[in-house]
């Protein structure tokens, strides 16, 4: 089977702190390592009392520097929020003290509401330079050119590996023009997903980071030892997206017996959707549907997602999905 990886949202529950939420997600990491994931990724969003990774860069430096061999990285970096110069700076460093083990996959979105990006000081112009501001970036992080003036300190010549993040077809013309790898996140926003990977494949042109296309498909599982303790575990994912779209987004509620109690029928239909790239079950149950999935998106890698309100269940969760991808085909 392909290779898996985490994606971890640094979730905190309702009754949790931002505090416990970032040790738990060393300790995930240290068991991921264990557990011979390729690569463990973290996500910048601001404003969302539910997710603590706001300081992406500063909580890669925590999880690198509290594992050994697994790769480290965000997914992504929303670089329309950021000078390059400032990213370069922060990954620079984070190469120059993890070296061979950074990833940085980066986005356009704000990773925030509007009234957050204002406070963010983004510019509004910064959607239109993407493009700019990506080469930009990877010229900062490589070699230094004879006469440059502006160099980052650390990151010049550190050539951390770039990604492309996207949830529409943006990212893929982006991903293969540049030539880099690129990641769609189909565990929130799957209906561009075939459409992204095929505009990827047919369109990529090589780089020197990379010969030939790399696509990762990010999704959500939950596995457990029985289906219906896994559905039940994934309620807690169903209405913190049910929360977002009633526009009251907060910490990660805990699971319920009965979801059906807490929607409405459209909201169900909008959810369900919206997860629709989602393995819920034991090994046994989800399996098939995994490889369907890999044979259908030829994805390269899968990179997981697994929020759950109780960190137990979010560590067994992952060892029992290791058992799937340590199986032979």
């Amino acid at each position: 089977m392909t290779d898996f990886s985490l994606l971890d949202l640094c979730p905190v529950p309702e009754g949790a702190t931002p505090a416990e939420a970032l040790r738990r997600s060393v300790e995930l990491a240290q068991n991921a390592e264990a557990l011979g994931y390729r690569r463990f990724w973290l996500a910048e969003h601001h404003n969302m009392t539910g997710i603590a990774s706001a300081a992406t860069a500063v909580v890669i430096g925590l999880v690198a520097g509290a594992t050994k061999t697994i790769r480290v990285g965000a997914g992504g970096i929303m670089l329309t929020n950021h000078a390059p110069l400032v990213i370069a700076e922060q990954f620079g460093t984070l190469e120059s003290l993890y070296p061979g083990r950074i990833d940085l996959g980066l986005g356009r979105a704000p990773g925030a509401t509007d009234r957050t990006a204002l406070a963010l000081r983004r510019r509004p112009e910064a959607i239109d330079t993407f493009p700019q501001d990506v080469l930009e970036l990877q010229a900062l992080l490589g070699p230094l050119q004879p006469g440059q003036l502006v160099q980052a300190v650390p990151g010049a010549d550190t050539n951390v590996p770039l990604w492309m993040l996207g949830s529409s077809l943006y990212g893929a013309e982006v991903a293969a023009a540049f030539g880099l790898p690129y990641a769609f996140a189909a565990q929130f926003a799957p209906a561009a997903m075939m459409a992204a990977l095929t505009l990827y494949r047919e369109k990529f042109q090589p780089s020197k980071q990379l010969a030939r296309p790399y696509a990762m498909v990010g999704i959500n599982v939950v596995a457990a030892d029985s289906d219906a303790e896994a559905r039940r575990l994934f309620t807690s994912v169903q209405q913190a997206f049910r929360n977002m779209k009633r526009g009251r987004p907060g910490k990660l509620p805990p699971p319920v017996d009965d979801i059906e109690s807490v929607w409405t029928p459209a909201e169900k239909a909008d959810v369900t959707n919206t997860l629709s790239c989602s393995f819920v079950g034991t090994p046994t149950t989800i399996t098939p549907d995994l490889r369907r999935f890999i044979a259908a998106t030829g994805a390269d890698e899968l990179i997981v997602v697994t929020s759950l309100h109780d960190h137990a269940a979010r560590l067994r969760s992952y060892e029992l999905l290791a058992s799937i991808t340590r199986a032979p085909a």
